[in-house]
């Protein structure tokens, strides 16, 4: 083995996980506040419905709630962040957070979900919701530009999957594709609520040559996943764990796809795999476990995602960091990992190729080059003089 092939083997640095450049396709923006900020907003619009106001104590609170156990403790979560995000000026701010967080943390391209219907309790309209996110997301792009930071962020409009506002919101969706808007969701409790109910949306889409994504195989198992698939087309699966329920690893070590688990790998169905999330709500019992381990051995289009990252305390740098621990892996492996979704994202082909073949390619081998100068050899007394 020589010694580059056996670095390429090391465990890549907290820091360079960080400066890896990273893709997200699946982040709430309602999950992803900064805990001072939900204060800040809270003081600003009169809301007083917080468990706390102190920063700190404030960013503990939504960890335990979420880690709970307890589903009305981890929806209650959600209830606080959507409560004080019902102003344009609320709007703006978080999506301009939203995008400068992602950036510190290496992320270089991101589409980031919310459900525009969950946001008029202050008298916006649906329009004015969606341009008010863009406009945050643009703010913070640029700020990211002036601190030398370089990242991109496509909006997803998630419909609820309790509600019948989903055509409306895919129709919201439509209108605004060319204008920062880049696909359509829906979301929310999948038991009782199949993604078949808003088949009118996703009819729509199709024929608008519209993207779209599903939430299916996390809480509810293959029957979500198949009826995402092949009753409403979805581009990809949000989460899609439970894939796994139709794979059987033999004790052996040889391992069968059922003709679901066949058809997502083979169609290279992409699956939006948020680890930590998935821990927190039973769809693994730990990071060892999660059944990315085993996806990622078989080739599905696997990808890393944060989900929620002020419910899981989390970032994509943090998650990558628990599956670098967990299975061993490499930058080699980040970088699949991330190639992956990129290819999978909701922007035009050949912008997604110029990201993959001039920033992550080029980021990745400049990382793993790194060894080279980290141990200059000495220059005296190593060779006996000649002659």
């Amino acid at each position: 083995m020589t010694s580059q092939t056996a670095h390429l083997g090391n465990t890549p640095s907290s820091d360079q996980i960080r400066r890896a450049p990273k893709v997200l396709l699946h982040d709430h923006l309602d999950g992803g506040l900064r805990p001072g900020t939900v204060v800040d907003l809270a003081r600003a619009s009169g809301y007083s419905q917080l468990p706390e106001t102190d920063p700190d104590k404030l960013g503990l609170w939504f960890r335990e709630a979420a880690d709970s156990g307890s589903l009305e403790r981890y929806l209650e979560t959600f209830s606080h962040t959507v409560g004080v995000m019902q102003t344009r000026e609320a709007l703006v701010r978080v999506a301009r957070e939203c995008a400068e967080d992602l950036a510190e943390d290496g992320v270089v391209y991101a589409e980031v979900r919310y459900a525009p219907e969950q946001h008029l309790e202050g008298g916006l309209s649906l329009e004015e919701v969606v341009e008010a996110v863009n406009e945050g997301f643009r703010e913070g792009e640029r700020l990211a530009r002036e601190n030398g930071r370089r990242i991109r962020v496509g909006a997803l409009l998630t419909a609820m999957r309790h509600a019948a506002r989903a055509l409306e919101i895919a129709e919201l969706a439509n209108r605004y594709r060319d204008l920062g808007v880049v696909g359509f969701d829906i979301a929310g409790a999948e038991a009782g609520h199949p993604p078949t109910r808003h088949l009118d949306a996703f009819e729509y889409l199709k024929r608008e040559n519209n993207h779209f994504t599903i939430h299916a195989g996390e809480a509810f198992g293959l029957p979500s996943i198949w009826q995402a698939l092949q009753w409403c087309g979805a581009d990809r699966l949000g989460h899609g764990v439970r894939i796994i329920d139709d794979i059987e690893v033999r004790e052996d070590g040889s391992v069968e796809l059922g003709r679901l688990a066949s058809y997502v790998r083979d169609k290279r169905v992409p699956l939006e795999l948020c680890p930590s999330s998935n821990l927190q709500t039973g769809a693994a019992s730990s990071y060892a476990e999660h059944p990315i381990g085993l996806l990622r051995r078989l080739h599905f289009r696997a990808t890393v995602n944060t989900d929620n990252r002020l419910m899981s305390h989390t970032s994509m740098s943090r998650e990558f960091e628990h599956l670098v621990e967990a299975f061993g892996y490499t930058l080699d492996d980040i970088q699949w990992f991330s190639v992956n979704a990129m290819k999978s994202a909701f922007i035009p082909f050949d912008e997604r190729l110029a990201v993959i073949n001039d920033v992550i390619k080029p980021g990745y081998a400049e990382l793993k080059s790194e060894w080279l100068f980290q141990r200059a050899p000495s220059t005296s007394g190593s060779v006996a003089s000649e002659g």
